[in-house]
């Protein structure tokens, strides 16, 4: 995400001056993966964003859908959408790994998502719902 300063604004006391017009990049990918926010952040632990986990990433460390009066208009509606996705296979689905599965996976670095080059899974399906 990007940002256009509508103002000269100094940084604090560290003698740095944003001027009025200049375009500020927020580099998220590095945000997102620095050990100052993250404990490990290279391993894969969804339960670090559940409010019970410790130690506690600072508020604005974790920007998926940008922040502020400007941030994404369809957070809500993705939020929910995986939500129900997720929900609806795993309700028909047990997903189990193959011998063949790398643990842990291996991601390919790249500047804005990351990718997992191969994760072969097994979906069984469920017979103990309807």
């Amino acid at each position: 995400g990007e940002r256009t300063a509508v103002e000269d604004y100094k940084l604090g006391d560290t003698g740095i001056l944003v001027e009025k017009g200049l375009r500020i990049v927020i580099p998220f990918y590095a945000m997102h993966f620095d050990p100052d926010f993250f404990q490990d952040p290279e391993t894969f632990n969804p339960e670090r964003f559940m409010d019970s986990f410790e130690p506690k990433h600072p508020q604005y460390a974790y920007l998926p859908f940008g922040a502020g009066p400007r941030n994404c208009l369809g957070m809500r509606f993705a939020l929910l959408e995986i939500k129900m996705c997720i929900t609806n296979v795993l309700r028909h689905f047990r997903i189990k790994p193959l011998p063949t599965t790398k643990v842990p996976l291996e991601n390919k670095n790249a500047m804005v998502f990351l990718t997992v080059t191969e994760m072969p899974l097994k979906f069984e399906k469920r017979t103990d719902v309807k």
